[in-house]
């Protein structure tokens, strides 16, 4: 009897014991095993519009209109902001004035030149009738002409002379006149911020009344229809990259944590001179993300082609957060769970993610770790502080 009761108390010693210092067996111990998926390196980047402008200031004004605020859609073609324009008007009425007295000249030149070609001043009588007038047709001309004291023929052809540069100052007082119109117009359309694209106003940086100057920010327009991924890349991830390429579930973003995948749009020719980093830009499907977020691109890396086999692989459900931190909670050598930060690389169809640090091949990982786990105080593979 006092051996079944020995048993028995040596029995519940044991069970109460294992449940202090053991984990409950709802948390399932996952042997890290590795993968042969090619080893990616995480890389930041930000969400931006497909196409974006900034309406900056063309002269000085006032502002008039402006047509929306943040987030207002416009079809291309549409004002957003007009400035005041009663001082440009007034100029181009004066302009238009002067563009009519100058056809008036012209025409007056016109006529004087056609008047001088059929009916010479130079030839005009004097005036007075009788005698003395048919005299001085009959004798005295003739003769002036002969003696050399007067050239009808030389002042005919400076009289048409004076009448041909009537015409080309009447003829310069249009063109210039027009240049005017012409520059005044420029200004009024330069007064006028127009769409070109449909799109979205994304910040509004005056409001109406402000005046401004040349070369003043005014109003960034977007086109959000579809969205982008800017990411520097360093230039030996970049060799591993084509145009249209597309990368299976390799993004990720602040506001969609679910990866999706993205294509690559673009790569810039030039690298950066200071990073040495190039940059890219991946299509993303629409409705993930919006425009600023943060978003994780997991890049391929093909010159670590030979270390495939060597990225260990563990349940994504063994992963969890600390804010933006991944951890995961590793069975020690002495049974008890201890907290582990790792860098993620790539989320596989199968349920697994590759680790690029913070375990190796052959740890005993926590594949759903419970409530209770995240309660208790954890062990974690930080160095302890020297006292």
């Amino acid at each position: 009897m006092r051996r079944i009761l020995l048993s028995a108390a040596l029995a519940a010693f044991s069970s109460l014991a294992a449940a202090q210092n053991s984990i409950p067996a709802s948390d399932d111990i996952y042997v890290v095993e590795a993968s042969t998926e090619r080893p990616t390196i995480a890389v930041g980047g930000t969400v931006v519009p497909f196409r974006e402008v900034t309406f900056a200031a063309q002269l000085p004004g006032r502002i008039k209109t402006i047509s929306g605020i943040e987030g207002d859609a416009f079809e291309a073609g549409k004002v957003l902001i007009e400035l005041d324009e009663a001082e440009l008007l007034a100029n181009r009425s004066a302009a238009v004035a002067a563009l009519n007295a100058a056809e008036a000249d012209m025409r007056n030149a016109g006529v004087q030149y056609n008047r001088e070609l059929w009916s010479p001043q130079g030839k005009a009588s004097p005036g007075g009738m009788g005698i003395p007038n048919l005299f001085d047709q009959v004798f005295t001309r003739p003769m002036e002409d002969f003696v050399g004291g007067r050239d009808r023929d030389a002042e005919r052809s400076a009289d048409l002379y004076a009448s041909t540069t009537r015409i080309e100052q009447a003829r310069s007082q249009i063109m210039r006149a027009q240049s005017e119109i012409q520059a005044i117009d420029a200004k009024l359309r330069d007064a006028k911020s127009i769409a070109p694209f449909d799109g979205v106003i994304m910040q509004k940086m005056v409001e109406e009344g402000d005046t401004i100057q040349p070369g003043q920010p005014m109003l960034t327009y977007s086109d959000v229809t579809w969205l982008q991924v800017e990411v520097d890349v360093p230039a030996r991830l970049a060799q591993g990259l084509q145009a249209m390429m597309i990368l299976k579930q390799s993004a990720s973003f602040d506001d969609h944590p679910e990866a999706v995948d993205v294509r690559v749009a673009q790569i810039f020719p030039m690298a950066d001179m200071q990073r040495h980093t190039i940059k890219v830009k991946f299509d993303i499907p629409q409705g993930v993300s919006k425009p600023g977020m943060y978003a994780k691109v997991l890049i391929p890396d093909v010159t670590a082609a030979s270390s495939m086999s060597q990225m260990p692989a563990i349940p994504s459900s063994a992963i969890r957060y600390r804010g933006n931190l991944p951890i995961i909670y590793v069975k020690n050598m002495e049974g008890y769970p201890e907290l582990r930060m790792v860098r993620e690389g790539k989320r596989l169809g199968n349920g697994l993610t590759t680790i690029l640090s913070g375990i190796a091949e052959g740890d005993m990982v926590y594949a759903n770790p419970g409530p209770d786990m995240l309660s208790r105080p954890q062990r974690t593979n930080l160095p302890e502080e020297k006292q």
